[in-house]
This record gives structure tokens, C-alpha cells and sequence, in this order.
């Protein structure tokens, strides 16, 4: 169809194609009107019946919503129109007909639950307001893609079959390889240190991560985008530097180029992060956190941040912010510990005030520290050997971070349910379509 018009495009004074999905027909007696949806909007079709051909008209009222059809005419001027102009048809083709019985009203006008949508997701994705989220989700990786090259980063890909887990662990998703056991990847975490070790010094990756995570929750699943940026020569003070000016871009590129998308989602008080993110230690976070009286009982030094702890910080922070300098023996073996203190990590984890976004940190480079870590958290360093022997071989210092594609869409668009963010999510009960 290379004389295709999108109906965004179509002018008074034009004759057009256009092609796209029978969005509504509107019967008023004399005369109907078919709205025809395309990618780029909706345009009204005007059928005249008295002064049409009857066949013409014929076609243009028996089909059925979302069928596909392809339209010729000529484009007039009509204040009344939803966009200011119609179609005056000279043909209808129905290219694909649609079924008059749909699981779900693409139009909006009925609602669906979100288990049905995501059923149906090819018909989901029609509606304005799903449509709407995934356009931001695209921009959004445009914007940090962007930005990453504007650090001098490469983007690479990662394996997502593995022979051991990057975390260890019950995440772990098993499957069998030719006979042996392997697993999905949990994180391109060891590979992208490798990476930083090598002639590229700074990498990044978006690609997808799996996790046999028990919690079926709203902001969780087994198979999510993970966002990940890794350094040579950085510290965690450099990498969290990187991560809030991503951050930044990503709210920027949507605040400037889905103006639309934005209105057909009701967001109109969307707010770009201007301001440095605050940087709280950990031992101030579990301090203002216990100061809330949010919690049945206060926290003390080595607790991880329970969720109701992390909604009560992020209330009282009101903005994107950092957690440091947490205990080391409750971060990863990679994570570097302070030379002046080995009780505290280099790690961090960037958050909304609704949830955690990022993990980060800087990692530990030196080969016989490394090996003791895995040591201290009950992993055989012999099983990663292909990872440890190369920090025999001139491995710099380093730092980086990961930050969840979905979580970051999710809580820029204040939406109720991770799934909204996600095409075909997998959780516990989701393994199709």
C-alpha cells in the first residue's frame, strides 16, 4: 500500500488512502459515518446514502468494528468532524473482517479487566490509553539509549542462558541445555563487568531478566527489561551521577515529545525531576524511616527496608532519591566494600517514593577479594571461574547500576499495576500469550 495516507496526514483538497481499523459507525439515518483508526489518529468517513452508490454504502454499514478496511476519497474541510476533516469515500474495501462479537471494546466505551486485556493484548493495545503507554515505554528507551552514547557507552548484549546464577539463590529458572542444566540469567551483571575490563571500559545493556520471584504482586515479575550501566575508572559516586542524569532524560523525552500521549492518559501535572536527587545513608534512612511510627517494630542496623519502610521514607522524601552506604553483608559479593570501613558497601539503590528503581554500586576488582566475598556468601568461587579468572588479568577499577524498565515506566505514569508497562508479561499465573 505505498499510496497510503495516515489519516493524521489527510488535508482539504487531498484524495487519499487510507487503511486502518473500523474504530465506530455512527447510523443517523440519511447518513453514517465510520471513524477509521490508523497508528497516527482517527478520521471520520461520511456515507451519504441517497447520494452514494448503494453498494458503496452497503459495504460501509455492514462492517464490523475492527475490521480492517482501506478507504478512497476525497478529503473536505468539517469543523464537526472529530479532527476538522472527512472523507467523502469513492471506494471501501474490507480487507480483513472482524468478528461482531470482540473480548473486549477497543473504542474504551466498556470497560475491561485487566486479566481480559491482557488476554486479548493485540486488541488491548488498540485502545488510546494502552497504546498511549507503550509509545511512552519506546520513547523512554529511546531517551536513555541516548543518553548513554552521550557518556561514550557502547551497548552490548548479553547471554540470557547461563551456567550459573549470576545471584545464586531460589531465583533461580532452570532449564536443560543439551542435556546439562543451565538457567535464564538472573542480570547481566558479570558479564558487564567483564565487559568494563575490556576495550569498551563503559557499557550498557536493556534486554530482558529472569526471576523465579515467589512475591505475585503488583510491581513484580519473572521476566522484566532491565536497564544497566556498567564503568571502568567510576566509583558509586560517578555511577549514581550517570543514573540520575538517565533518569532525568528519560522524564524529559516523554515531557517533550508525548505531550499527546500524556493528555490521553489524564496525566496533566507530568513533573521533570530538576532538582539533585537526595542522598541518604542507610543508617539515615532506617533513622527517618523508624522516626514515621509507620512500623509495628523499629528497624536497627543489617535490617533490610521492608516495603511499608520504603513507602514511609518515600512519603516523607516526597522525590526521587538514594539510599548508601549499606551493610556489607547484606549487599552482593561484587559490591566493593569503603576502604576505610569494610562494615559499609559502596552499594546503593536509587527510589520513587512509590518503590525501589535501581540497584547499584562500585565492585570489588581485586581477585583474592572478590573469591572471599563469594566465600562469604555460601557460593563456590570455582562455579564462576570463568568470571573470577579474569580479574587476574588487569581488571580496573569499576561501578554501575540496573534499574527496571517497567518499575521506572510505572512509576513516572503513576500506573496501578507493573503489568500495564509490559506487552506480554510473565508472572506466576502468565505463561501465555
Amino acid at each position: 500500500m505505498d499510496e497510503r495516507t495516515y489519516t493524521a496526514d489527510a488535508a482539504p483538497g487531498d484524495t487519499v488512502t487510507v487503511a486502518g481499523w473500523v474504530h465506530e459507525l455512527r447510523d443517523l439515518g440519511g447518513i453514517a459515518f465510520l471513524i477509521v483508526r490508523d497508528t497516527s489518529g482517527k478520521i471520520q468517513v461520511k456515507l451519504e446514502k441517497d447520494e452514494m452508490d448503494d453498494e458503496l454504502v452497503e459495504t460501509g454499514l455492514d462492517v464490523a468494528r475492527e475490521s480492517v478496511v482501506k478507504i478512497v476519497g476525497d478529503v473536505k474541510e468539517e469543523p464537526r468532524a472529530p479532527t476538522g476533516v472527512e472523507i467523502v469515500p469513492t471506494d471501501i474495501e474490507v480487507i480483513a473482517e472482524a468478528e461482531t462479537q470482540l473480548p473486549l471494546d477497543p473504542s474504551g466505551k466498556v470497560d475491561a479487566e485487566l486479566p481480559t486485556r491482557l488476554d486479548n493484548r493485540t486488541l488491548d493495545v488498540r485502545r488510546d490509553e494502552s497504546k498511549a503507554i507503550f509509545e511512552i515505554r519506546s520513547e523512554v528507551l529511546r531517551a536513555v539509549r541516548e543518553e548513554f552514547r552521550s557518556f561514550g557507552s557502547t551497548e552490548i548484549t548479553t547471554p540470557k542462558i547461563v551456567a550459573t546464577g549470576t545471584e545464586g539463590g531460589t531465583e533461580l529458572f532452570p532449564i536443560t541445555y543439551f542435556g546439562e542444566e543451565a538457567f535464564m540469567n538472573q542480570s547481566p551483571q558479570l558479564f558487564k563487568q567483564l565487559m568494563v575490563g575490556s576495550g569498551l571500559e563503559r557499557v550498557f545493556e536493556i534486554g530482558p531478566i529472569f526471576r523465579a520471584e515467589e512475591h505475585n504482586t503488583p510491581r513484580h515479575l519473572n521476566e522484566a527489561t532491565s536497564i544497566d550501566f556498567e564503568s571502568a575508572f567510576f566509583d558509586h559516586t560517578e555511577a549514581m551521577d550517570v543514573c540520575e542524569a538517565v533518569t532525568k532524560a528519560a522524564y524529559e523525552a516523554v515531557a517533550e515529545n508525548c505531550t499527546d500521549e500524556l493528555e490521553t492518559l489524564g496525566i496533566d501535572d507530568f513533573e521533570v525531576p530538576e532538582e539533585a536527587f537526595p542522598r541518604l545513608t542507610y543508617e539515615e534512612a532506617i533513622e527517618r524511616i523508624n522516626a514515621t511510627g509507620e512500623l509495628d517494630e523499629q528497624l536497627v542496623w543489617g535490617d533490610d527496608l521492608p516495603t511499608e519502610g520504603e513507602h514511609a521514607l518515600g512519603q516523607d522524601v516526597g522525590e526521587h532519591y538514594f539510599i548508601t552506604d549499606w551493610p556489607s553483608e547484606i549487599k552482593p559479593f561484587y559490591i566493593k566494600d569503603h576502604d576505610d570501613d569494610e562494615t559499609l558497601s559502596t552499594g546503593f539503590d536509587m527510589m520513587h517514593p512509590r518503590m525501589e528503581l535501581v540497584s547499584g554500586g562500585q565492585r570489588e576488582h581485586r581477585f583474592d577479594r572478590l573469591v572471599e566475598g563469594f566465600r562469604k556468601q555460601g557460593l563456590n568461587p570455582d562455579e564462576f571461574e570463568y568470571y573470577t579468572k579474569m580479574f587476574k588479568y588487569g581488571m580496573p577499577p569499576h561501578a554501575g547500576w540496573a534499574i527496571g524498565g517497567e518499575r521506572l515506566i510505572m512509576t513516572m505514569l503513576g500506573l496501578d499495576n507493573i503489568r500495564e508497562a509490559v506487552l506480554f508479561p510473565r508472572d506466576r499465573q502468565r505463561l501465555s500469550p
